[in-house]
C-alpha cells in the first residue's frame, strides 16, 4: 500500500454550544455535533456508513458507538470506540482513511462529546492511580513533574508557559464561541493561585461540556460536495504509554516520533506550516510539543512562545480560535475543528492570512499517546 497522503478529505465540521450545558447527555453531544457537521458537508445521515467516537470521560459505557448510531438513526458497516484519551481525535481521522482505503466505508463520522460539568459527578475529581497515597494525584501532578524537569534542564519559566496562556486568550477573545473570552495579562497569569507548582491557575485547561465532529470521505467524493475539502497531506502516531515516572524522559513525548512520520508522509517540513494547532491540557504540553514537532530545538521551547511569535500575525499562529485552555476542554477536537475553518478562510477577525497548510496535535493521558494530522486546502 502506497501513502495515503492527500487521497482522504474532512468535508464537514460541527459542535454544540460549549462550557456548562446542562440537560445534555454525553450520546446527545455526539448527536448534535455529527448532525451540524453533515449538515456543513451538505450529507445526510443515509451517506454515513461510518462511526468513531471517542468514549466519553465522564463514565464509560459499553458498546458506546452502537447506542450511538442507534440515536443517530445509522446502520452502518463501521463502528468503534477509539481510546487513546486526548489522542483518540487525530487517530480517528486516521483510521477513518484506511478504512475507507480498504473499502469498509465511504463515508466517516469521527465525533466526541460529553458532559463532565453537568453530567455524572467527579469526572475529574477521582483518585485514579495508587500513587495517590505519595500525593500523585491526577493529571496536574503529572503534568508539573514533566513541566519541573523541564525547568530544571533549560531553564524553563512560569513566565515562558504564561505567555501561551495570554496568547490563546488573545485568540479565544475573538472567538465568539469561547468559553472564556476576556483577555489576560502575564501579571493575571502569574497571579492566578496554584494548582500543583509550577502550574497557576491559568496554566490548565478547563472543564466543559459540549461536543464536536469532523466528516471524512476520498479527495473524490469531496469534490462534489458543499465546502471546500481539506486534505489529509500526513499523518502519524507515537504513544509512550509507560507510566510517567517510568518514562526515559520526561522531556521528550510522543509528537517527536509522530510528527516526524507526519511530515514525511506530507512531504513538508515545520518551515512549511503556516498555523499550529497545539493540544493543550496544560500551557507546558503547548510548549514541549512545539520543541518535539521540530519548530525550534529542544530547551528552546520558553524562548520560542515569547515576544508574540505564537500569536496571531506572529511567526507561527497557534490555537487561533483559544485551545483548550481557553476555548473548551473538550479533549481536542476543537483544535481540529479551527484547522480545517482556518484553511477554509472561515475565521473571520481570527483568520491567518494565506494559510495554506496546519498542522493539529492530539495528545492524551500523561504525556501517554501522541497524534498528529497535517493538513491543506
Amino acid at each position: 500500500m502506497g501513502s495515503l497522503g492527500d487521497k482522504y478529505a474532512i468535508v464537514g465540521v460541527g459542535h454544540t454550544k460549549l462550557g456548562k450545558v446542562p440537560g445534555v447527555s454525553s450520546i446527545g453531544f455526539n448527536v448534535l455535533a455529527i448532525k451540524a457537521a453533515l449538515e456543513d458537508a451538505g450529507l445526510t445521515r443515509e451517506d454515513v456508513d461510518g462511526v468513531l467516537v471517542k468514549y466519553p470521560t465522564s463514565g464509560f459505557s459499553s458498546l458506546f458507538s452502537g447506542k450511538l448510531c442507534q440515536a443517530l438513526g445509522i446502520t452502518n458497516k463501521l463502528m468503534a470506540v477509539i481510546d487513546l484519551a486526548g489522542a483518540t481525535i487525530g487517530t480517528m481521522v486516521q483510521y477513518a482513511a484506511m478504512a475507507i482505503d480498504a473499502g469498509l466505508a465511504t463515508t466517516v463520522v469521527c465525533s466526541y462529546g460529553d458532559n463532565p460539568l453537568t453530567g455524572p459527578p467527579g469526572t475529574y475529581g477521582r483518585v485514579n492511580s495508587d500513587d495517590a497515597a505519595f500525593g500523585f494525584v491526577g493529571a496536574p501532578a503529572g503534568y508539573a513533574m514533566a513541566a519541573r524537569r523541564h525547568m530544571k534542564e533549560y531553564g524553563t519559566t512560569s513566565e515562558q508557559l504564561g505567555a501561551i496562556a495570554v496568547a490563546f486568550r488573545k485568540h479565544a477573545s475573538m472567538n465568539r464561541n469561547a468559553q472564556m473570552q476576556k483577555p489576560i495579562t502575564l501579571e493575571d497569569h502569574q497571579r492566578s493561585r496554584w494548582v500543583v507548582e509550577p502550574f497557576h491557575l491559568l496554566d490548565c485547561c478547563l472543564v466543559s461540556d459540549g461536543g464536536a465532529a469532523v466528516v471524512v470521505t476520498s479527495a473524490e467524493r469531496a469534490k462534489t460536495l458543499n465546502k471546500k475539502p481539506v486534505y489529509v497531506m500526513g499523518w502519524g502516531q507515537a504513544h509512550p504509554a509507560w507510566d510517567i515516572a517510568q518514562r526515559e524522559s520526561l522531556t521528550v513525548t510522543g509528537a517527536k516520533r509522530s510528527g516526524e512520520m507526519a511530515f514525511k508522509m506530507a512531504g513538508v517540513s515545520p518551515k512549511d506550516i503556516d498555523l499550529a494547532e497545539i493540544y493543550d491540557c496544560f500551557t507546558y504540553t503547548a510548549l514541549v510539543t512545539l520543541e518535539d514537532y521540530g519548530f525550534c530545538k529542544k530547551g528552546e521551547g520558553g524562548s520560542f512562545v515569547q515576544n508574540g511569535r505564537i500569536e496571531l500575525g506572529g511567526e507561527l499562529p497557534c490555537n487561533t480560535a483559544g485551545g483548550l485552555l481557553s476555548e473548551s476542554g473538550m479533549p481536542g477536537m476543537l483544535l481540529l475543528v479551527e484547522a480545517v475553518r482556518q484553511l477554509r478562510g472561515e475565521c473571520g477577525p481570527r483568520q491567518v492570512n494565506n494559510a495554506e497548510i496546519a498542522i493539529a496535535s492530539s495528545q492524551g493521558g500523561i504525556l501517554t499517546t501522541h497524534a498528529t494530522l497535517i493538513l491543506r486546502r
